[in-house]
């Protein structure tokens, strides 16, 4: 068998409370629930959610931005330790969702594509200048823009800046953090498109994290829907929101603004999330939830496969 270019297995993040000034320690924040998760080589899974359901927690401990509670990372078979930033930069790289702020102001596009080379690759200034050309050639930019500062830029340029960035570090997965949502309709297509063509020549692995789902539906292979720091619903992209199991991926899917489309209310009971500092018992989409039973109010669902490999975690699913 292929073995996976990403693996999470456990993986989940709790942020400390710290105790009260005369009480106790208070329980933490659990952000991010056990993700068990296989990414194979040259696959783009997509990850939706509302916000505040973990996507960007899960990002950033990927990356080794934060420190997992709990689980491992594995990319192509190899832990990842923590403790060593550069083995994380070499081999996985995170492209941010505001290009502009992402880049540092007070240096040149030059400045900036030579740090991971020099740190990480340890070139020296001709091989720093020689795979820079590379990359920029690679993104269709210029080279006159290397002498530039960051604010000189539209969105799309910089967020071109911001992919050749990663692919400086020669890694092979990214972990593209809603890398269009900042820009313009017409501009997201161009970078659509460009990410469509660098995944195809540099066989990248992707994790696409975005709350637009026709845009995680038209560049995904699969797609996991979080909710609540939990990955609810797994599956093939064109089955996810064309035949969901999960009735929350159902009200994402009927929530989404489609031209042409009036906007209706989706079926819900509720529309908050829940708190977090009071996580609900059983499973945490009941109260929102139009087919939620006793059962769910006791018990956490989990992730269970139908025949076509389609993966819900709901003692009633859809279509079930």
């Amino acid at each position: 068998m292929t073995t996976p270019a990403l693996r999470l297995e456990g993986l989940s993040k709790t942020f400390p409370l710290g105790r009260t000034l005369f009480g106790p320690e208070r329980p933490g924040v659990r952000a991010v629930h056990p993700v068990t998760l296989d990414v194979m080589p040259g696959e783009t899974l997509g990850i939706v959610g509302e916000s505040g359901c973990g996507k960007s927690t899960l990002a950033r401990m990927l990356v080794g931005l934060l420190e997992p509670t709990t689980g491992t990372i594995e990319i192509e078979g190899a832990a990842l330790d923590n403790a060593d930033p550069a083995v994380f930069g070499k081999r996985i790289q995170y492209v941010f969702q505001d290009p502009i702020s992402s880049l540092n102001p007070r240096k040149t596009i030059r400045q900036i594509m030579d740090a991971p080379l020099k740190l990480l690759h340890g070139m020296d200034a001709a091989q720093r200048r020689a795979r820079i050309a590379e990359i920029f050639e690679t993104v269709s930019l210029r080279e006159e823009f290397l002498d530039r500062y960051p604010h000189e830029f539209s969105g799309g340029q910089a967020q071109r800046i911001g992919i050749a960035r990663a692919l400086a570090a020669e890694a092979r997965i990214l972990i593209l953090d809603e890398p269009v949502s900042a820009l313009d309709v017409s501009v997201q297509a161009q970078v659509l498109n460009l990410l469509a063509d660098l995944k195809a020549r540099l066989g990248l692995t992707y994790l696409f994290i975005s709350h637009d789902l026709a845009v995680v539906e038209a560049v995904s292979d699969r797609i996991a829907v979080l909710y609540f720091g939990s990955v609810v619903e797994l599956g093939r992209a064109e089955d996810i929101f064309r035949a969901p199991r999960h009735p929350y991926t159902k009200l994402l899917a009927d929530s989404a603004p489609v031209v042409g489309r009036p906007l209706t209310a989706p079926e819900a009971k509720e529309t908050e999330l829940p708190d977090p500092l009071n996580p609900p018992t059983g499973c945490a989409f009941r109260a929102r939830c139009p087919r939620a039973s006793e059962r769910c109010a006791a018990e956490v669902p989990m992730l269970a496969e139908d025949a076509k490999g389609q993966a819900a975690a709901c003692f009633h699913p859809l279509g079930g």
